[in-house]
């Protein structure tokens, strides 16, 4: 699948109101993001693998062949997750600076991301579909295309921001020298972890020491868009 679908897609929204067999429709008792926000619930207070049909009925309040009626199987339980993540991300209104814009939405994505820790494998490798993941992708898309980069540019720039955001927060929230600590003490126990035989990296987990999370993200998402810019066709004189 194109690196493109297989990144910004998230679940499609299921359908508010549901049919018998007679082919008589009901008025759904849930709607999907009512299930989204469950299940995005669950995993936010208790960790991925207490998600299951079971324990989403048991939040919704009612039997989990009921919620067979709205989510197929655990995978489609695992895509509204990612979905009811995506959901959250405020985008800001675009303007006439393609790289301001740029920032703004990839900084929105990152905090969306980050928000949800023990959501980020699946943001990571859940496929999906969805207009809510896609609003998210076109306006990025839409700003580096203000930029005027060539078509192919476009598409790998677009690919290095979204990269950029998602391993920013897997670093930062799920790595193994990382989790349940904050940077500092992280830095340190890497650099002690390092030790002399590796002296870059120890040299390096020293600035680390004294840079917050924000301001890292901050400079390297900069540092990339302006890459990006050195793309820009050149204007003649």
């Amino acid at each position: 699948m194109c690196p493109l679908i297989s990144t910004v897609c998230v679940l499609a929204t299921l359908a508010y109101v549901r049919c018998t067999c007679q082919g008589v429709c009901v008025r759904a008792r849930f709607t999907t993001d009512e299930i989204a926000a469950a299940a995005l619930g669950i995993v936010d207070a208790a960790g991925l693998n207490a998600l299951s049909m079971r324990s989403l009925a048991a939040a919704l309040g009612t039997g989990p062949m009921t919620v067979y009626n709205y989510v197929p199987d655990k995978e489609g339980l695992e895509e509204l997750v990612v979905a009811a993540v995506v959901a959250k991300v405020r985008l800001p209104d675009p303007t006439d600076d393609w790289q301001r814009d740029a920032y703004a939405i990839a900084q929105a994505m990152w905090r969306g991301i980050r928000a949800h820790p023990a959501a980020i494998p699946l943001v990571l490798t859940r496929r999906t579909w969805s207009a809510t993941g896609f609003a998210v992708a076109d306006a990025l898309i839409a700003a580096l295309g203000r930029a005027g980069l060539a078509d192919r540019d476009r598409l790998a720039a677009f690919h290095a921001v979204l990269g950029f955001v998602v391993g920013a927060a897997q670093a930062e929230l799920a790595g193994p020298l990382t989790r349940g600590r904050d940077v500092a003490d992280a830095s340190d126990r890497i650099g002690s972890v390092a030790g002399a035989r590796y002296p870059h990296i120890e040299a390096l987990s020293k600035v680390a020491m004294r840079m917050s999370v924000e301001e890292d993200f901050d400079r390297g998402l900069r540092m990339l868009l302006d890459g990006i810019a050195t793309r820009r066709p050149r204007k003649r004189r």
